[in-house]
C-alpha cells in the first residue's frame, strides 16, 4: 500500500499530483483533492529538509524514488591492529592486489580451503543473524552498521566492505528502491520498509558473503510477495548445483521462478566466486538464455545473490559512488548464500547445519552447572530473556517467516 503524502494514514491515490511534480516532490501521492490542498506546503517544505543534509554533488541528483539519504556520514569505523586485514583494508584507493592478477581458471579448493571457508562462512552468519535480530522502526541504517561492525570485531573478523574500492562503511544496507550497495547513513527505518543487510567478513585470509532481504514492521502484501519470491528463486538455483552443471542454468532457473511473478532481474550486478578473493570467477547471471561459459566442478565456491525488482531491470547510481537503485523508484529485494560443489551435489556454507538437540541439552546442562558451581541461578528452560533488541511482534514474525536464520 502506498500511504498519502499528506496525512501519512490513508492508501494514496494511484495518480501522482501535476503541481508536486513541479515542486520537485517525487514519487508523492495524496488521497484525495482535499488533503492535497491541506499538505502540499508542508510535503514541500519536508522534501526541501530532505535535500538540506545532502553534499553538494548530490543536491542536483534526480531522485528516482521518495528514498533520500541522510548526511552527514558517522566516521569510519576502526578496526583494532590484532585483526587480520584484507590486503586493500589499508590501501588508499581500496584496491586488492590479488584481485588484480587475473585468474586463467576457476579455483578449485583443497580440504584445507574448504574447512578455511566453512568456519569464517559460519562467523558471517552469526553477524547477520544478529544485526538483523535489532531491525525495528526508528532504527538507523548508521546503528545498524555499528551492531555489525561491532559484530565482526568480537568474532576477530574484518567487516570485508569496508575500504573496498574505498566503501565507507562495515555492511551495504539496502533500503526499499535501493537495489544494492547502500551507505549507513543517519535516516530511521519506518515501519513498512523492507532492508537488505549485505554482510561479508574476513578470517584468517577467507571472506565470506551473505544477505538477506527483511520486513520492517508490517509491509505491503506486494512487497511480502517480492521478498518471498525473491528467497525461493535462490533455493531453487541452489538446489540445480552439481558437478557438470553449466554455471548459465542458475540464471535460467530463476527465471523460471521471477518471470510468471512479472517481476524483473537485474542484469548489471552478477554473483561471483568467493574464497582468498573478495570477488572473484566465476561470474554468476542470474537471467535466463544466457551464453556465460563454464561448469561447476567439486571444489568450486561461489555466490547465488539475484535482486529482483517489481518493476523495471533498469538502474541509476546516486552521486555516492556506490548506491544503485531502480530506474522507477520501485522496490528491490535480494538473498545471498555462499555455496561449495561437492562431488555429489552442493553445500550451503553461509546456512551451517543447525545444533543438535542432544547437544544442545548438554551445553545447557554444562552452563547450568557452571552456574551452580558459582553460586548463581540459571532461568528455567521456559524461562529465557530475548536478547535486548531483537525485534517484537509483526517484525520478529516477519524476520521469522523468512526463514533466513539458518534454517
Amino acid at each position: 500500500m502506498t500511504t498519502c503524502t499528506g496525512c501519512g494514514e490513508r492508501e494514496a491515490s494511484r495518480l501522482e499530483c501535476p503541481n508536486c511534480k513541479k515542486l520537485g516532490i517525487a514519487g508523492s501521492f495524496f488521497c484525495d483533492q482535499d488533503c492535497f490542498k491541506k499538505n502540499f506546503q508542508l510535503a514541500a517544505q519536508n522534501e526541501a529538509n530532505k535535500e538540506s543534509t545532502l553534499p553538494a554533488s548530490m543536491r542536483n541528483y534526480k531522485f528516482t524514488g521518495t528514498l533520500r539519504p541522510v548526511y552527514p556520514l558517522s566516521p569510519k569505523r576502526v578496526v583494532p591492529a590484532h585483526i587480520r586485514r584484507p590486503d586493500y583494508a589499508d590501501h588508499p584507493q581500496g584496491v586488492s592486489a590479488i584481485e588484480s592478477v587475473r585468474e586463467k581458471r576457476i579455483k578449485i579448493l583443497n580440504s584445507e580451503e574448504i574447512e578455511a571457508m566453512r568456519y569464517v562462512c559460519k562467523l558471517g552468519r552469526e553477524v547477520l543473524d544478529h544485526t538483523a535480530s535489532f531491525i525495528k522502526p526508528g532504527i538507523t541504517s548508521d546503528e545498524l552498521d555499528a551492531i555489525c561492525h561491532q559484530a565482526c570485531i568480537e568474532r576477530d573478523c574484518y567487516p570485508s566492505p569496508l575500504n573496498y574500492a574505498k566503501f565507507p562503511k562495515s555492511v551495504c544496507i539496502s533500503v526499499n528502491e535501493v537495489i544494492c550497495h547502500g551507505i549507513p547513513d543517519q535516516r530511521p527505518l519506518v515501519e513498512g520498509d523492507i532492508v537488505n543487510l549485505d554482510v561479508s567478513v574476513y578470517h584468517g585470509g577467507f571472506h565470506s558473503d551473505l544477505n538477506a532481504t527483511y520486513p520492517v514492521g508490517k509491509i505491503d502484501d506486494e512487497s511480502a510477495d517480492l521478498i518471498a519470491t525473491t528467497k525461493k528463486s535462490v533455493e531453487e538455483a541452489m538446489a540445480i548445483c552439481k558437478p557438470g552443471v553449466p554455471y548459465r542454468e542458475i540464471g535460467n532457473k530463476i527465471e523460471e521462478i521471477v518471470r510468471p511473478k512479472g517481476y524483473s532481474i537485474v542484469r548489471r550486478y552478477t554473483g561471483h566466486g568467493v574464497h582468498e578473493r573478495f570477488h572473484c570467477e566465476p561470474n554468476i547471471v542470474h537471467y535466463g538464455g544466457s551464453k556465460m561459459p563454464g561448469k561447476m566442478e567439486a571444489g568450486h565456491v561461489f555466490t547465488i545473490e539475484p535482486m529482483i525488482n517489481l518493476g523495471t531491470a533498469n538502474l541509476d547510481h546516486w552521486k555516492d559512488d556506490w548506491t544503485a537503485v531502480t530506474l522507477d523508484g520501485r522496490r528491490s529485494a535480494q538473498f545471498e548464500e555462499t555455496i561449495l560443489i561437492t562431488e555429489t551435489g552442493y553445500e550451503i556454507l553461509t546456512r551451517p547445519p543447525p545444533v543438535s538437540s542432544s547437544s544442545h541439552k548438554k551445553k545447557k546442562k554444562k552452563s547450568k552447572s557452571k552456574a551452580n558451581a558459582n553460586g548463581t541461578a540459571t532461568p528455567n528452560e521456559g524461562d529465557e530473556t530475548p536478547e535486548v533488541g531483537t525485534p517484537s511482534g509483526e517484525a520478529a514474525e516477519g524476520v521469522k517467516e523468512l526463514h533466513v536464520n539458518g534454517s
